[in-house]
């Protein structure tokens, strides 16, 4: 899989899996660890990351068959292994560069959110559906960076004790949704 390197090599990803377990197991917003300073990232690669950059290359894998321009994002095997098969479901479709969950809250879902939206988009895949996520794509990335850019500036308040403390649900219209709505059980359809 292409990408671009934002990350240093060969160094301990164990810190990376406990945080990734936490909101699976966890009823969490998944933030990044970027957000609560990652010691593995290169200089520069918050940069490239913030932006969206970093995924550019994607697009090799996107023209040699291996992944989607729209669909859920790929995992790593120890994610992998944690999912119900019930949660595997979101991989009927190919992974894709961009996804519904991505432009419809990302890091302000949870994990079980995240899945009921890929598992959405896996059932309702059509152009129509994956223009406007293509479309949604580079506002939520330039939002995403200036969010990380005015976050900077609170770099010295603890984030994890937010985190864990937001534990309310996001509204679809918070989670700009748009003209897709979510019904009480969790299932999106078009309005």
């Amino acid at each position: 899989m292409f990408k671009f390197r934002t990350m240093k090599r060969n160094v301990e990803t164990t810190l990376h899996e406990k945080h990734a377990c936490g909101f699976i197991e966890a009823d969490i917003p998944m933030t990044k660890l970027d957000h609560l300073g990652d010691p593995r990232i290169i200089p520069g690669g918050r940069i490239l990351r913030a932006l969206g950059v970093d995924e550019l290359p994607q697009l090799f894998n996107v023209v040699r068959g291996e992944m989607s321009l729209v669909g859920p994002r790929p995992c790593l095997a120890f994610e992998w292994d944690r999912l119900r098969d019930s949660q595997k479901a979101r991989y009927n479709a190919a992974p894709g560069l961009t996804g519904y969950w991505q432009v419809n809250g990302k890091n302000k879902t949870t994990f079980a959110r995240m899945i009921e939206m890929d598992i959405w988009y896996t059932e309702h895949v059509s152009l129509f559906v994956d223009l406007k996520i293509i479309l949604k794509t580079v506002p939520v990335l330039l939002m995403h960076a200036l969010e990380r850019k005015r976050g900077a500036a609170k770099a010295a308040e603890p984030l994890l004790p937010t985190i864990v403390a937001f534990r309310e649900e996001i509204s679809p219209e918070e989670m700009g949704l748009g003209s897709l709505v979510g019904s009480p059980e969790g299932e999106y359809e078009q309005a």
